[in-house]
């Protein structure tokens, strides 16, 4: 018997203005809500712009104290439109210790859990290992009315690890809020090679697990306010993955994007039941997984 859940996907771009995009954001919360939705992906640190383009301290006041006004004004969406929420900040923890964090709210507001990010990137216009700690809350899926949530944050979408971790706990989806895109300065070949890793390798994740993956990004472009590079060129193209890799349902690369996926859980099973990858992995064999290197 079929399991459907409806994904409300939210592919944004944004300003500065915290307000405007929080106010956005709730409109299109309501949309998709009043259509059907009942699980909303938000991507990754969408009241704000991309300010991880440079390092400057001026950006920690960026951050949001947890529990505070962020988890109210979302709490307060999810609760009025009966939906499931999975949301996406900069978490100041205490002084000097921030995370990346994605918040995930139960239909009745309260929160159901939290992922801090575990990998980190440090690369020219992703500059976050100048805000961001390394999550410290392992790779659990989190428990909410339409099924456990396998909540990782984009870098974190390169690993096979944390979503095997994710799968082994449980999960009955894997979700990625995401902020990625192109140097302008990139010629054409490089950009699509660079986008289809990126949708190749977390359709691996779904194949590799037999789970669903929803993968949310933002779109548009960001200029650098340093003006060291050429900014980033956001290229949305979120996408939702069923367990066998297929593709139900994928953006444009620029354009806003409010939609509905519908997704069969039911299918996870029937999948993994063809494919049991799970019955023939050789964990005895694997301890060499946990080293950095092995030459």
């Amino acid at each position: 018997m079929a399991r459907i859940i409806k994904i409300g996907v939210v592919q944004h771009s944004f300003n500065e203005d915290t307000d405007f995009n929080r106010a956005r954001n709730l409109t299109a919360i309501e949309n998709l809500a009043a259509e059907g939705a009942e699980l909303i992906v938000l991507s990754e640190l969408h009241d704000s712009l991309y300010f991880c383009q440079t390092e400057n301290v001026d950006n920690f006041d960026y951050a949001q104290v947890l529990p505070g006004d962020y988890t109210e004004f979302y709490g307060e969406a999810a609760a009025a439109n009966n939906v499931v929420l999975v949301t996406s900040t900069f978490e100041r923890r205490a002084p000097g210790l921030y995370h990346n964090t994605a918040i995930v709210f139960d239909k009745d507001g309260s929160i159901a859990g939290k992922y801090r990010k575990m990998h980190i990137p440090d690369d020219p216009g992703f500059y976050e290992k100048f805000y961001f700690t390394p999550g410290d809350l392992g790779f659990e899926p989190i428990e909410t009315s339409v099924g456990r949530l396998g909540v990782l944050v984009c870098w974190d979408q390169w690993y096979p690890e944390a979503a095997r971790l994710m799968a082994m706990r449980g999960a009955d989806l894997l979700i990625y809020p995401t902020a990625i895109g192109w140097n302008p300065d990139d010629d054409e070949e490089e950009k699509v090679r660079q986008r289809e890793a990126w949708i190749t390798v977390q359709r691996g994740h779904a194949v590799a697990n037999g789970l669903p993956v929803v993968s949310v990004n933002r779109c548009g472009f960001e200029e650098d306010p340093s003006g060291q590079t050429s900014g980033i060129d956001f290229w949305g193209s979120s996408f939702v993955a069923g367990p066998q890799g297929e593709l139900l349902f994928m953006a444009p690369e620029n354009t806003p994007v409010e939609e509905i996926v519908a997704v069969d859980l039911e299918r996870v099973e029937n999948v993994r039941q063809w494919w049991p990858f799970f019955r023939d992995r050789r964990i005895e064999c694997y301890g060499d997984l946990r080293k950095r290197f092995l030459l």
